[in-house]
């Protein structure tokens, strides 16, 4: 049985998210947010950048993140700008962004996707506890292509709901989760299904995760194939992606394998010139 101790952080973060979004909606209504969107969409009715495309077709599948901390760890990378670190991860051959928007507990906002999205070409996904149709459309204002959902804090209704929603603002949606009793709860329209390697209780990193619900999904489509695989956080070894891609991923999430460093964007290469010598 799983101790209730274990959710303790991932249950501070919701908390504090529904409070935010409340105080958010006092500032600025839900109703403001629609029609700047509606605005945006009849300016730009075009067909907005795929993840689930770009990771397809890379050879790589990195989505590279820009976090400058944790819950876990603290400060990764305190003084990380949005203006030079999704640039240079676009340059060193990342296939997408992701970008923590959570300040009080990462670190970031929603001002680092406005920053980064004039300055690159590649999907941004938005990264945050996503519980509430607002997310969405500030997602859309600022320039994400897709959004993150996460298995261990939405029901089943809410996450097709948002699904739903955010399609119909041209996002794409990446379903987290992180146990094999949550592979029931997929909604078959999700664009990508991301496998958690990080423990949202504990915050302890296990890259045989991914292994092992991939091999649960594979038998439960017996035979219909499986949606884009996501294998996200502990991964820090191009042999592990090589590994993850033998194993049917097409997506590698990395955050504080690159951010640690003093350019994350050289980091980045370096591991992409060695995965593409194996």
């Amino acid at each position: 049985m799983t101790n209730k101790k274990e959710y303790d952080i991932l249950s501070a973060i919701i908390a504090h998210k529904k409070m935010e979004i409340e105080q958010q909606k006092q500032a600025i209504s839900t109703e403001h947010l629609r029609a700047q969107v509606e605005f945006l969409m009849q300016e730009e009715p075009t067909p907005r950048r795929s993840m689930k495309h770009a990771l397809s077709a890379s050879p790589t599948g990195i989505i590279s993140e820009f976090k400058r901390r944790s819950p876990s760890k603290g400060w990764i990378n305190e003084t990380a700008r949005a203006e030079v670190v999704p640039a240079a991860y676009e340059a060193a051959g990342a296939a997408a962004l992701s970008i923590l928007t959570d300040e009080k507990f990462f670190g970031g906002s929603l001002r680092d996707i406005r920053t980064a999205r004039p300055l690159v070409d590649i999907p941004i996904l938005r990264k945050d506890f996503i519980i509430d149709e607002y997310q969405l459309l500030q997602a859309r204002i600022v320039g994400a292509d897709a959004v993150l959902l996460i298995a261990a804090c939405l029901t089943p209704e809410q996450s097709s709901t948002l699904t739903a929603q955010a399609h119909a603002l041209g996002l794409e949606v990446l379903f987290e989760i992180h146990s094999p009793a949550e592979t029931a709860l997929i909604n078959k329209d999700v664009d990508m299904i991301g496998i958690n390697n990080r423990h949202l209780g504990t915050f302890v990193t296990d890259v045989q995760n991914s292994f092992r619900i991939a091999e649960q999904l594979r038998q439960a489509a017996e035979g219909t194939g499986t949606p884009l695989l996501v294998s996200e956080s502990g991964i820090s070894h191009p042999e592990t992606i090589a590994r993850l891609r033998a194993t049917g991923f097409r997506g590698f999430l990395i955050g504080e394998t690159f951010m640690k460093t003093d350019a994350p964007g050289d980091t980045l290469k370096d591991m992409i010139e060695t995965l593409s010598a194996l």
